[in-house]
């Protein structure tokens, strides 16, 4: 894998303007979804039909999957939702949540043994008792409408303003280990390279919160124990491939600069020190010089998304519904309003795209999340108000 460079020349982001890309438009008002008929698109190798699952909802942020059916829906204003076919349900109990900017409720996942536990995990913007704000995380379990047996068993060590950059995305590995992004908080990016910080990092925890004993640097007094790797903007696509526990994530570079990365115990992948974005202010870049694309021990992306993707939601296709697309990634996108298909090749270690499709441009607006459902259909949630879940399936 090659390595990024770039020499450090640290900016503070004039973001707040274009809020990441990732927030512009988060608080419009569009037209209602209410009548919309299922449409079929042509891609490359499979032809597909999408179907509205569920409308009405305001900015939605997430979607998981209960065993009978039923789908949970988080709205960063700050609820759950329960989706029982097209008709919504609010759950009582849920923690409280400073919604401001791109903060909120956000994540939903339930553990991978949740038929015997039966524990729900959120991630939410939790304030202190002033304007700051940290990624927080609790589990709970559901009863009828009720979120009941709460336990918040992760907060991020340092709250901060302003109201950016959460991250916020669970995905469980197949050891039942918890992966939890924490983003850069915005307006202090070399946070991202301070090991003592959680800002910038993916986390692996228990699923009650706690550090596994085998963390990768839980021995190490210089980094914060649970930290797996570093480096990071802001990861809103996450995903773990559950048959060799390979983890991909997707984050928001500056303007430019979005990742497709393979996320490795203890690497460095590199924010702010390398970047292949430009600065928001003056589309400068972050470091001069030709030899600035290479840092030595900071690792490459995968892929960088041109144009800019603005990413949130990834999802791995492993279904036998989508046979053509099977192994691929589905990387949603915000302010770009599509879904990018990547078809990745291992060469003996090395990976590389070889592959971008493009899919449904336009058609449903500003992606928040993609997910691949026990029914093996991919579900895709729109982050607008009213916002709306959608089901793709095959035309056979």
């Amino acid at each position: 894998m090659k390595y990024i460079t770039y020499s450090v020349t640290i900016l503070l982001l004039i973001a707040f303007a274009a809020c990441e890309v990732e927030q512009a438009g988060n608080d419009a008002e569009v037209a209602s979804d209410d009548g919309w008929e299922p449409r079929e698109y042509r891609t490359q190798y499979q032809e597909i039909r999408v179907s509205q699952v569920v409308s009405g909802l305001e900015n939605p942020w997430a979607v998981a999957f209960l065993p009978d059916g039923r789908k949970l829906i988080t709205e960063r204003p700050g609820r759950l939702q329960i989706a029982d076919g097209d008709q919504l349900t609010e759950v009582e109990g849920v923690p409280e949540v400073q919604a401001t900017n791109q903060g909120g409720m956000m994540d939903v996942v339930i553990h991978p043994d949740y038929n015997e536990n039966g524990w729900i995990y959120l991630t939410f913007s939790k304030p202190n008792d002033g304007e700051d704000t940290a990624t927080a995380v609790v589990r709970g379990q559901l009863e009828e409408n009720q979120f009941i047996n709460v336990e918040e068993i992760f907060v991020q060590n340092r709250y901060s303003s302003p109201g950016r950059h959460y991250g916020s995305r669970i995905a469980f590995d197949n050891e039942g280990y918890m992966y939890v992004s924490i983003g850069d908080r915005g307006a202090d990016p070399p946070r991202a390279q301070d090991t003592q910080d959680h800002a910038g990092t993916l986390l692996r925890l228990n699923d009650d919160g706690s550090v596994p004993d085998d963390n990768p640097f839980v021995d190490d007094p210089d980094v914060a124990d649970e930290i797996f790797s570093y480096g990071h903007r802001n990861i809103q696509g996450l995903v773990i491939n559950q048959v060799n526990n390979q983890i991909w994530g997707t984050e928001h570079g500056p303007r430019g600069g979005d990742e497709l990365n393979l996320i490795e115990a203890t690497v460095n992948y590199g924010w702010p020190t390398a970047s292949l974005g430009r600065n928001y202010g003056n589309e400068r870049e972050f470091h001069s010089g030709t030899e600035a694309r290479h840092v030595e021990g900071m690792v490459d992306p995968i892929y960088e998304f041109l144009p800019t993707l603005a990413p949130s939601g990834l999802a791995l296709v492993t279904s036998d519904h989508f046979p053509a697309w099977e192994g691929n990634l589905l990387a949603g996108g915000l302010a770009s309003e599509r879904i990018r298909r990547l078809l990745i090749q291992d060469y003996e270690g090395e990976y590389t795209v070889i592959h971008d499709e493009e899919l449904l441009l336009g058609e449903l607006g500003r992606i928040r999340d993609v997910r691949q459902g026990p029914d093996g259909f991919i579900y895709v949630l729109t982050d607008e108000n009213p916002g709306a879940l959608y089901m793709v399936e095959p035309v056979e």
